[in-house]
């Protein structure tokens, strides 16, 4: 291995370190919202016994029925996630950006296709974490009677397979969920940065760096289409 090839395996090294530890603490963080939020998207009308009236409502519920451990269900899937994601994201954004090198596009759209491509090839690999930890977010019964992630999995896959119906249902909402976001991302990031002036001694702004520009759009919208096809697992019983 050359010289070159070792130090660009450091850094990739470093970013994915870095990355994941990131977004470790980030799951850690806002996992209960999470689940509020799907709560939210899955619920029918409000009509129903089991509806939230109102945000604070919900926590208050969630906690005097499922204790405090029910904010924190299906948080092992994103976790297990979290670091392949990142990796697939930036590794293959990279290669999809010298693929289009090759053709005479402008840069600012040899961007925004490349980042569209990483987010697709990203949706393929998340989107099974994706419809357990749904699935075990819309589960109601207390932590301890819910079942564990690996049991929830292969209750799916033994019930309705690996396919669109199974382990990999509401996979098209999620490639347009990924592939819209990673392509405004990637766009946006390294066409503005060039825009910003670099940090000198007058007060000039500093240029942002990719986990900046990431947590400042992680909430991006559009979650309830590719939300509410998990959760038809558990959340319309």
């Amino acid at each position: 291995m050359s010289k070159a090839d070792r130090g660009l395996l450091r850094e990739a090294s470093q970013q994915v370190v870095a990355g994941g530890s990131a977004g470790l603490i980030e799951i850690c963080l806002m996992h209960p919202l999470d689940v509020v939020k799907t709560r939210f998207q899955i619920q029918r009308c409000a009509t129903d016994p089991n509806s939230y009236k109102s945000l604070g409502d919900s926590f208050r519920m969630i906690f005097r029925t499922e204790g405090l451990f029910g904010f924190y269900k299906g948080i092992l899937p994103p976790i297990l996630a979290e670091t392949p994601k990142r990796a697939v994201k930036f590794f293959t954004f990279e290669q999809y950006k010298k693929l289009l090198g090759y053709m005479s596009l402008s840069p600012a759209l040899t961007f925004a296709i490349a980042g569209l491509g990483s987010g697709l090839t990203e949706a393929i690999v998340v989107n099974p974490f994706e419809v357990v930890k749904v699935g075990l977010q819309a589960n109601r019964n207390t932590f301890a009677e819910q079942p564990s992630t690996l049991g929830y999995a292969r209750q799916i896959i033994k019930k309705e397979g690996l396919g669109l119906r199974g382990l990999n249902k509401g996979l098209t909402a999620t490639l347009g969920r990924h592939g819209a976001f990673n392509m405004v991302y990637f766009g946006f990031y390294h066409n503005v940065k060039n825009i910003i002036p670099v940090n000198k001694d007058f007060g000039f702004v500093q240029r942002p760096t990719s986990q900046d520009h990431e947590t400042w759009t992680r909430t991006w919208p559009p979650l309830h289409f590719k939300c509410a096809s998990p959760s038809n697992l558990e959340g319309r019983r």
